[in-house]
């Protein structure tokens, strides 16, 4: 099997700066010697968990994406706040969509969301021993809904569950 080789970056501009985005355009000198465009979308590190409930039961959300325009039902996730760890933002964000305390948070991978094109990682958790309280998310509109996780796999074929974080997150529950 023949090494891969990486591209050589010889030159980077940043083209737009956004407030959670920024976007950069790399010219790449190939292994080939032939020159190419590479647009990156730089994103920070991001958490996303799948809360089980005692009784086997998830909590998910439902809101409104506006890149792809519909409602979707997904698992949580949010940024990585400066200063703060993985596991920290797990507890924030889940006070913050649906309102529960977090007893026991998992690690169960990390990974790209999309690598081709974005630096976007994820870090996924499943998380246990949930207390149930008050959503303190002021800026989204965020629906929780408690389903088993077979009603979660048929949310998939309805095409109600569209998004990779969310379908990674319930294999992965259903493998253990």
């Amino acid at each position: 099997m023949r090494e891969i080789e990486p591209d050589k970056v010889l030159h980077s501009e940043t083209v737009y700066q956004g407030n959670l985005i920024d976007l950069r355009v790399d010219t790449v000198r190939l292994p080939n010697g032939k020159d190419a465009k590479r647009e990156v979308v730089v994103h920070p590190e991001v958490v996303a968990m799948l809360p089980v409930l005692a009784d086997g039961r998830l909590v998910l959300v439902r809101q409104y994406r506006e890149a792809v325009g519909q409602v979707l039902l997904e698992i949580p996730a949010g940024g990585i706040d400066e200063g703060e760890t993985p596991e920290q933002a797990v507890r924030r964000e889940m006070k913050e969509e649906t309102g529960y305390d977090v007893g026991f948070p998992e690690h169960l991978s990390s990974f790209y969301s999309s690598p081709g094109f974005t630096t976007e990682k994820m870090h996924l958790y499943r998380l246990r021993d949930l207390t149930p309280g008050k959503a303190t998310e002021e800026n989204d509109q965020i629906e929780v809904v408690l389903m088993t996780p077979d009603e979660a796999w048929k949310s998939i074929w309805r095409g109600e569950m569209a998004d990779a974080k969310s379908i990674l997150a319930l294999a992965l529950h259903r493998g253990d």
